[in-house]
């Protein structure tokens, strides 16, 4: 990834029905994602445009409807969809992912599970 430039989404949240035990599909629980999209922003800088860059406010639909969407029992397979989408619907030539369970079902005090994964086109 040569690309420095960056457009930084961080603590989207929505309820979702994520993960493996049944209470998990019929509860669900906060997910909470951050989302790092890599272009240059040259081009955008200059001409004040929102058609030369990506609509964050786009990006954060496309998120919310995978998020509120099919469940998954992974949090690795919701960010592995999340990056996909993204990648193939928005000119970013690469993507961070980092999808936070703050509720996961594990037993002890704990602040925070969460999977991060790196894609390029």
């Amino acid at each position: 990834m040569q690309e420095r430039d960056a457009i930084h989404l961080r603590g989207l949240k929505f309820h979702g029905y994520h993960g493996v035990m049944s209470e998990e599909k019929v509860l669900g629980q906060q997910f909470i994602v951050d989302v790092d999209l890599y272009r240059d922003l040259k081009k955008p800088g200059s001409s004040d445009q929102v058609a030369d860059t990506i609509n964050y406010a786009e990006v954060y639909q496309l998120i919310k409807t995978i998020v509120t969407g099919e469940p998954f029992h992974l949090l690795e397979r919701l960010a592995e969809e999340i990056a996909g989408e993204i990648l193939n619907g928005f000119s970013c030539e690469a993507i961070r992912v980092e999808v936070h369970k703050p509720q996961a079902p594990i037993p002890g005090i704990f602040e925070d599970a969460s999977v991060e994964i790196w894609r390029e086109k």
